[in-house]
Parts: C-alpha cells; sequence; structure tokens
C-alpha cells in the first residue's frame, strides 16, 4: 500500500484534521451558547471556542477555550473538565466518526501573545527599527535600484 507522501515528517493538520477540529469546534460553541449543560457554574460563564485541535487517529480533541474578557478562566475551565462527559455526548451526536473524540481543554492564549505583539510594536525601539529604511534604500521605498 502506497504511503501519504504529503503528511510524512509533522508537516501539520491533514485536511480531514482540521474539519474534525472545525466541526467539534462549531458545536461546542452552539452548545455553550444554548446552555445545554446542566450546570449552572458552567453556563453563567460566556466561553468563547477558539480552536480545537484533533489527533492523527481523531481520538483526542484539544479545545482552546477562554471566557468573555478573561475572567474566572480557570473556573470555567474547570467547570468545562467537570463536564467533559455531558459535553462529549453532544459532540457525539452531531458527528458521523467511528469514535467520539476524548475532549481536552485548554485555555486559549492567542489574545495574550496578540497583546504582547502589539505592546512589543509600541515600543519606541521596535518602532525604530521596523520603520528604517534599508541599506542603500535612502527614500524609503524598498527599491535599491530606483534613480
Amino acid at each position: 500500500m502506497a504511503r501519504n507522501q504529503h503528511h510524512q515528517g509533522g508537516s501539520g493538520p491533514s485536511q480531514r484534521q482540521l474539519r474534525v477540529g472545525e466541526l467539534i469546534r462549531r458545536t461546542l460553541s452552539d452548545v455553550l451558547l444554548r446552555a445545554e449543560v446542566h450546570d449552572p457554574d458552567l453556563n453563567r460563564h460566556s466561553i468563547t471556542v477558539g480552536e480545537v485541535r484533533a489527533s492523527p487517529d481523531l481520538k483526542v480533541a484539544t479545545a482552546y477555550v477562554l471566557p468573555l474578557g478573561g475572567h474566572d478562566a480557570e473556573e470555567a475551565l474547570a467547570a468545562l473538565r467537570r463536564n467533559t462527559r455531558e459535553l462529549r455526548h453532544h459532540v457525539a451526536k452531531a458527528m458521523t466518526l467511528k469514535y467520539a473524540p476524548e475532549l481536552r481543554f485548554q485555555l486559549d492564549e492567542t489574545f495574550d501573545r496578540m497583546d504582547d505583539t502589539r505592546r512589543l510594536f509600541n515600543e519606541d525601539r521596535v518602532r525604530r527599527d521596523v520603520e528604517a529604511p534599508e541599506d542603500g534604500d535612502e527614500d524609503g521605498t524598498g527599491d535599491r535600484d530606483a534613480v
């Protein structure tokens, strides 16, 4: 049997992993939005599901979540983990996979990294480096051969 040459060496997730991850993300978002889980601690949080990454065998799905405003993140994460079984049931109903994936929840730190990047770009020393013309580019246009 021929091996798939495109996915050797860990070049990233397959199209199937991406599709399954997105379907799980949408399903979790809908379930949380409609408060279908019978846990008042979970339902009082407005939780954003930023991304879901599925393992290559599609048996484990890691959901990256963040409560609105980032407040009580650990409490929301604990509530999600307590209700993993019920959330997994909702995901399994919405999908046609051989196995319902095991759900894992992690805090989504993407927004923190974006804030750190913005802060870094606003520093004077970085702004000078970004705005400085390249060597040999006196007019700052990026064209070294301009006359």
